[in-house]
C-alpha cells in the first residue's frame, strides 16, 4: 500500500515506479507529475490525482493521442498492439468482457471497428464506473453506440477524461482507499431514484413531481435515513419539505441552513437538487457517529419543489422557508385539473395560509444558507476539476413573443416583397447568440419556436417564439433585454412586420455572500484542489434564501459533459467523497469562530 508521505518523500524514479500502471504503458505522465509536485509535497491524494491530469493537459496532441492509443480495446479477447496490462486485464474482467456471449462480443467488435475508422483510436471507457465497482455489458454497449455519434474533437477529450477516470480508481487500490461517504451520497441517490411517477416508472425514467406517491416516498426514505443517521428532529412541513435538525452544543446558537429540492423534472437525473441534501446529512451522520456536537445546530432542509412540472409554481419549497409562498397557488391546477390545495389535501398537509405562513424562517436564527449541487453545464468536466465555487446565480428574464407577417404563397411571391416572419425570427435569434455571446457571463437562448399553421409552400405568416436572457448581474441582464427589444423592433420596421412581446418571469440575480463563498475557497483548497470560481446560469433554491440569508453554492462537475434535466446526468463516488469533504471543511471553519 502506498501513503502520501511515501510519495511526498520518494525521488524520480521512485516517484514514477511506485505509479506504474496507473497510466496505462506510459510512464512519462508520473514523471511530468513529479516535477509539478510542490517543494512541501502534496496535500492530499486529490492533489497528486490532479497533477497526474495536469501533466497530459500540458502534454501536447501527438503524446496525448499516443497514451489514448497505448489502451486496448474493449473485451479480453480483443488485445491491440500492446498487451493487456493487469490493471486492464482486472476491470474489464469485472465488467464481464471477458465473458461476453457470442453476439456481444460481434456487437462489441463492430463497434470497435467503427469507432476506430471514424476516430482513428480505440473507444475509451472506464469500465468500474462511477462508483468503482464496474458497469454492466448493457451499459458498456449502451455508451460506445452513443458516443460513436459524437464529433472527433469531442471523443479525444472524453478519451482522456476516461483514462483519468481508470488512473483515478487505480490510484485508490494502491493507496487503498475507498471514498465511504461518497459512496454512501451515490447509493442513496440510487435509492432514490427508485421511485419515479406513473407513465415515467415503466420505461425506466425518473420523474417526480409535486406531492405524487412517488414525491411522498421519496420524502419518507428521506426520514428515514436522517432519523438514521442521528438527526434530532425530523419531520415534514405545511408544503411537504423533509426538515431535518442536528443540535449543536449551544441550542441557542444561530443555525447552519442547507439543502436542496428532491422533485425532478420529467425524465431527469438522479443528483439535480438531491445531492445538496444527501451531501450534508452525509456530514450530519459522520458526526453523529464520532459523537461530536458543534457549537451551532444544522438544519437540511429537502425541498419539496423547485422545477414547476407539475403546478405553475417554482420554488415553492423554498418560497415557504422566506415567506414568499403565493396564496394564488393554492387555486393553480395541474394537468389533470387537480388544484394544488387538493393535492395537499390529499397528501395529509393542511394547505391553508396560516401554516404555510408560520414556515417563514427568522434570519436572527440562522448563520446564512449554503447548498451544494451538480453544475449542470460543462465548465468543471471541461477543466478536469472536481469542484468549483459559485460567484452569483444568474438573474433571468422570459418572454413570450410574437411576430406578426402574410401568408402568402412560397412560388408566387417574390423574395423582395415576402412579409416573412420566420425569417425575422431567424434574425433575431442569430444577434441574441452574437449580443449575449459578446459578454462575459451572459447567455441567451430563443428556446421555442412555432410557425402555427406552417407549410411547406407558405411564407410563415406569424412565428411563435421565446426568449430566455440571463446574466450574473440584474445591470447585464437589463441590457441585453433592451438591446434585444431595440433589435426585434428595428428588424420588424424594416421588414414590414408587427410584433407582440409579453414578460413571462423576472428573477433578480443572487451574488453569493463573499464571506460564504471564501470559506467554500478554503475548503476547495484545503484539499489541495485549485480554485475555480464560475457563476450559476441556472436558478437554485439559493436564489429564494438569498431574499433573506447570506448564500453560497459550490458545485461538483457531472459527468457525460456536465449534461443534466438527463438521464444521463452523473457524478462519481470520488466527486462525491470530494463535496463531503469541503461541506465537513466548511462546518469545522464555522464551529472555530
Amino acid at each position: 500500500m502506498l501513503t502520501l508521505a511515501q510519495i511526498n518523500a520518494a525521488g524520480r524514479d521512485e516517484f514514477v515506479a511506485a505509479l506504474e500502471g496507473t497510466y496505462e504503458h506510459s510512464p512519462w505522465v508520473a514523471e511530468a507529475a513529479f516535477a509539478l509536485r510542490p517543494a512541501s509535497g502534496f496535500a492530499s491524494l486529490a492533489a497528486l490525482k490532479h497533477a497526474l491530469v495536469l501533466a497530459v493537459r500540458q502534454a501536447g496532441r501527438a503524446r496525448q493521442l499516443a497514451l489514448i492509443r497505448a489502451h486496448p480495446e474493449l473485451t479480453g479477447k480483443a488485445k491491440v498492439g500492446l498487451p493487456l496490462t493487469a490493471e486492464s486485464a482486472h476491470e474489464q474482467g469485472r465488467a464481464g468482457l471477458a465473458d461476453c456471449t457470442q453476439a456481444e462480443f460481434e456487437q462489441l467488435q463492430q463497434l470497435n471497428a467503427d469507432y476506430n475508422a471514424k476516430f482513428g483510436w480505440p473507444f475509451i471507457l472506464a469500465v468500474r464506473g462511477p462508483r468503482g465497482l464496474g458497469l454492466t455489458r448493457t451499459e458498456i454497449i449502451a455508451s460506445f453506440a452513443r458516443r460513436l455519434a459524437g464529433h472527433p474533437d469531442f471523443e479525444f477529450a472524453e478519451a482522456l477524461r476516461n483514462i483519468h477516470r481508470i488512473a483515478e480508481i487505480r490510484l485508490n487500490d494502491k493507496f487503498d482507499f475507498t471514498p465511504l461517504q461518497g459512496q454512501q451520497v451515490w447509493d442513496w441517490a440510487e435509492a432514490l431514484a427508485m421511485h419515479s411517477d406513473p407513465g415515467f416508472r415503466e420505461h425506466g425514467q425518473l420523474t417526480v413531481t409535486y406531492l405524487t406517491p412517488a414525491h411522498q416516498a421519496v420524502a419518507r426514505q428521506l426520514q428515514g435515513w436522517m432519523r438514521e443517521g442521528g438527526f434530532d428532529e425530523v419531520g415534514i412541513d405545511a408544503v411537504g419539505n423533509v426538515v431535518g435538525v442536528y443540535h449543536g452544543s449551544d441550542a441557542a446558537a444561530p443555525r447552519l441552513l442547507t439543502g436542496s429540492h428532491y422533485d425532478t423534472v420529467r425524465n431527469g437525473g438522479k443528483y439535480d437538487g438531491r445531492l445538496g441534501i444527501l451531501v450534508p446529512m452525509a456530514v450530519v451522520r459522520a458526526l453523529h457517529q464520532a459523537g461530536r456536537r458543534l457549537p451551532f445546530g444544522i438544519e437540511v432542509v429537502g425541498f419539496a419543489e423547485e422545477e414547476g412540472q407539475r403546478f405553475p409554481t417554482t420554488f415553492l419549497g423554498s418560497a415557504a422557508l422566506t415567506g414568499g409562498f403565493d396564496p394564488a397557488w393554492l387555486d393553480s391546477s395541474d394537468a389533470e385539473g387537480t388544484t394544488l390545495r387538493q393535492a395537499m389535501q390529499q397528501a395529509g398537509l393542511p394547505s391553508e395560509l396560516q401554516s404555510i405562513a408560520a414556515l417563514a424562517r427568522d434570519p436572527a436564527r440562522y448563520r446564512g444558507f449554503v447548498e451544494v449541487h451538480i453544475e449542470q453545464g460543462p465548465v468543471l468536466y471541461e477543466l478536469d476539476l472536481p469542484l468549483g465555487v459559485v460567484s452569483s446565480i444568474n438573474g433571468s428574464l422570459r418572454y413570450r413573443a410574437e411576430v406578426i407577417g402574410v401568408a402568402s404563397h412560397a412560388g408566387t411571391t417574390p423574395m423582395d416583397r415576402r412579409r416573412d416572419a420566420a425569417c425575422a425570427v431567424a434574425e433575431l435569434a442569430l444577434f441574441v447568440e452574437q449580443r449575449a455571446g459578446a459578454v462575459a457571463d451572459v447567455v441567451g437562448t430563443v428556446g421555442m419556436l412555432e410557425v402555427p399553421a406552417g407549410s411547406i409552400n407558405i411564407v410563415p405568416g406569424r412565428c411563435r417564439f421565446s426568449l430566455d436572457l440571463r446574466a450574473t448581474t440584474d445591470a447585464a441582464r437589463d441590457a441585453l433585454a433592451a438591446d434585444v427589444r431595440a433589435e426585434l423592433q428595428r428588424i420588424c420596421r424594416v421588414r414590414g412586420l408587427d410584433y407582440s412581446l409579453q414578460l413571462i418571469s423576472s428573477a433578480p440575480a443572487a451574488p453569493c455572500a463573499p464571506d460564504w463563498q471564501a470559506r467554500w475557497e478554503a475548503a476547495v483548497l484545503a484539499l489541495g484542489l485549485p480554485l475555480q470560481r464560475l457563476p450559476s446560469g441556472a436558478g437554485h433554491d439559493a436564489m429564494k434564501l438569498h431574499e433573506r440569508l447570506p448564500q453560497a453554492m459550490l458545485f461538483v462537475r457531472g459527468g457525460n459533459a456536465g449534461i443534466s434535466h438527463n438521464p444521463l446526468e452523473s457524478i462519481t463516488a470520488d466527486d462525491a467523497e470530494l463535496c463531503v469533504a469541503a461541506f465537513r471543511h466548511l462546518v469545522e471553519g464555522l464551529a472555530q469562530r
